[in-house]
């Protein structure tokens, strides 16, 4: 069980101090008491310019949790290990398949991991390790592997494929979270929640037996209908999770309205933006 946890938006859409990038992508700097943890890496324009401002030394990483293979996700691996990062990839086998977006008028566009990031895996001599189902990083901190899909308002409606002639569409099973077990409760680390936010709770909930105390991430609720929405923070009331950390693909307008609620707590966590558990306290790391 982790005593003190702090996570820190090193890249994400917004910046969120004097200095920092914004660019659409997310990685997520995870300190749990001594662990030291890297979710995600974002597209891969910030993340060193971000790391320095920060002081965060993302060479001292004991792991690379990969929440998907999107680029937005995955673009910053290449300039990671060229940082020095030698720890483990935890990422569901499906992260590294291609990957492609359907957009009117255009060729659709390469969204996987990109080359360069593949390359530098073997370059930097990682090791790779599956997270097809649940999967033990350290006592008390837990990777999903594959989120069942079971809530029927939360379903798949963009436009990505697994072939660039947008035939066969990837439904993103390789999207999974990061469980963080504190004595407050469960912390639930998203990447952008493809397998639905309510879905991903509902698993966390049966893979611990566990309270939630807090959901961290992206929810990819950007582009939600009013009703979905709707929905969704129905279902966030009733999980009983007490503070929600939304931020990349959920939108800021949906954050806003997170914000309002009374059930929990909402707030954003943008760029150089740290929150802190078990006082759920969110501050800038740079003034």
């Amino acid at each position: 069980m982790i005593q003190q946890l702090k996570i820190t938006a090193v890249t994400e859409n917004t910046a969120g101090c004097f200095e920092a990038l914004g660019e659409w992508g997310l990685a997520l700097w995870i300190e749990a008491d001594g662990h030291r943890l890297l979710c995600d890496a974002g597209k891969g324009q910030a993340l060193r310019c971000n790391a320095e401002l920060l002081k965060i030394n993302l060479a001292e990483a004991e792991a690379l949790v990969v929440s998907h293979g999107h680029h937005d996700h995955t673009g910053g691996i290449a300039e990671l290990v060229a940082l020095g990062f030698r720890g483990k990839v935890y990422a569901h086998p499906a992260a590294w398949q291609s990957k492609f977006q359907k957009r009117d008028q255009l060729p659709p566009k390469s969204i996987g991991v990109p080359q360069a990031c593949r390359e530098s895996i073997g370059t930097g001599g990682l090791e790779v390790v599956s997270s097809e189902g649940p999967t033990q990083i350290a006592p008390g901190i837990l990777l999903t592997g594959a989120v069942p899909r079971r809530v029927g308002f939360e379903t798949i409606t963009d436009p990505f494929y697994r072939d660039v002639s947008c035939t066969d569409q990837d439904l993103v099973e390789d999207d999974q979270a990061l469980l963080i077990e504190m004595p407050q409760g469960w912390v639930v680390i998203t990447g952008c929640g493809h397998s639905g936010i309510i879905n991903t709770l509902n698993y966390a909930k049966e893979l611990t037996g566990g309270k939630l105390l807090a959901v961290v991430g992206g929810m990819h609720l950007f582009r939600a209908s009013d009703e979905r929405l709707r929905q969704t923070i129905g279902e966030l009331e009733a999980s009983g999770v007490k503070i929600v950390a939304a931020c990349h693909c959920t939108g800021p307008a949906v954050v806003a309205e997170m914000q309002r609620q009374t059930a929990f707590r909402g707030m954003g966590l943008n760029a150089g933006q740290t929150i802190q558990f078990p006082e759920g306290r969110q501050f800038s790391v740079v003034q």
